[in-house]
């Protein structure tokens, strides 16, 4: 899968390891159900901590970051679309 970030990044899941996307896999789902940005970023503390399978920690490439910033921004969108809504 490739995501195009609003920055202008398109990155290809393929180049993550497999850990990386069961954590993005996690925050995708994640993202529209939180309630707020903090625990959103508190989600994924828990995912990079529990890492893949409860395998250990998973360190955030830069990749990952890329994506989990764009995540953030849609979770703000959503969260000041509810509120306005």
């Amino acid at each position: 899968m490739i995501i195009k970030t609003d920055t202008g990044y398109a990155i290809d899941t393929a180049d993550l390891s497999p850990e990386e996307r069961h954590v993005l896999q996690k925050l995708f789902a994640w993202k529209t159900l939180v309630e707020s940005l903090e625990q959103f970023r508190d989600k994924k503390k828990q995912a990079l901590a529990a890492g893949w399978n409860h395998s250990g920690p998973i360190r955030e490439t830069r990749a990952l970051s890329q994506v989990i910033q764009h995540l953030e921004k849609q979770v703000k969108e959503r969260l000041k679309n509810q509120r306005s809504g």
